[in-house]
């Protein structure tokens, strides 16, 4: 073997040796948090959308084109007042149609009475033509209010919240139009997994998430609670009340966590250095796996009963390869 060789060898062996020694001799690197205490809070998730307390959808109840549409958006409307018109020619041709009949039927129902006081006509006749005419007078009834299901009007004194439809469009059965409501005061309504509906109760603090406000606390109670859960979902609806000075607004989604017990000068931990039940702990430049016993479980602090004391420092997070007794070399140290 040639001297260069020799030498890439040697090199080779120094290399595995350093990496050799940087990861067992050193030590695997840790991030390490110390054990500390706070307010340990334990929440239920739900996810939901802002509303208003007092509101409705206005739906078509008819299929038929748009021919008349209110610029009301944003705008206060009073109950009864016109938001759209639908196209009602076809059913007012009806009606015309029927009234024609009815027309026609009452002065049969004339000329047979007359016919009756003559003695030409027989009370089976008169009775005929007084069923005909009730049966037209029912029809034109019926004609009338379907007519008046073509004008779609405001279901309540509020402001329109939203507005969907334009004129020459087709309105679908059951299509939503408009949502009329009273913008204040507003509430949110979120699902809840029916696991954790036992631990909700009235008046409990819900805190809210939204990419609208990112670094603001929002916050509500829990005002009311479906006495029903849905079989399908799983879930139970559960109604959040918010200030009046909420800067949320209706339709927004939010992700909320309800308070269930809050418990003051808890020793805590980051969730993330649990590994099971045990953790690893600080012991000069070794690690320690020690199990403790936890109470309140958070999404990031998990609180610690008993096997940690305070200030003693753990591995956060616990890598899934640590091992009793490895040598660690601490790259993050948080307080």
């Amino acid at each position: 073997m040639t001297q260069r060789k020799w030498l890439i060898a040697a090199a080779i062996l120094l290399l595995v040796a350093a990496a050799g020694w940087w990861r067992f001799g050193v030590g695997q690197q840790v991030a390490a948090v110390a054990a500390a205490r706070g307010t340990a809070v334990e929440i239920v998730y739900a996810t939901g959308g802002v509303e208003p307390v007092r509101w409705a959808k206005v739906a078509s109840v008819v299929r038929d084109r748009i021919v008349e549409i209110c610029d009301c958006e944003g705008k206060t409307v009073n109950k009864g007042d016109v938001l759209a018109l639908l196209d009602d020619r076809q059913a007012r041709a009806g009606l015309k149609e029927l009234k024609a009949r009815e027309d026609f039927l009452q002065r049969e129902m004339s000329r047979v009475s007359e016919l009756i006081t003559r003695g030409a006509a027989t009370t089976q006749a008169q009775e005929r033509a007084a069923m005909d005419l009730r049966t037209v007078q029912g029809l034109i009834s019926v004609q009338t209010e379907k007519i008046a299901d073509y004008t779609i009007v405001a279901p309540m004194d509020g402001v329109v919240l939203r507005r969907d439809g334009e004129i020459g469009e087709i309105a679908e059965v059951g299509q939503i139009l408009y949502r009329v409501g009273v913008p204040k005061p507003l509430q949110v309504v979120a699902e809840v997994n029916e696991e954790d509906i036992p631990r909700v109760t009235i008046g409990q603090t819900a805190l809210f998430r939204t990419d609208a406000f990112p670094d603001r606390r929002l916050e509500g109670k829990v005002s009311e609670i479906t006495p029903m859960g849905d079989v399908a979902a799983k879930t139970f609806r559960v109604k959040m009340a918010l200030p009046d000075d909420t800067p949320l607004k209706p339709g927004m989604s939010v992700e909320a966590n309800i308070v269930t017990r809050e418990k003051p000068n808890a020793l805590m931990i980051p969730a993330d250095a649990l590994q099971g039940n045990a953790v690893f702990v600080l012991d000069g430049a070794t690690v320690r796996k020690r199990e403790v016993k936890i109470g309140i479980r958070g999404t990031r602090v998990v609180e610690v009963l008993s096997g940690l004391a305070d200030g003693e420092r753990v591995a956060s997070p616990a890598a899934t390869d640590l091992a009793d007794g490895a040598r660690v070399r601490v790259i993050a140290a948080r307080p």
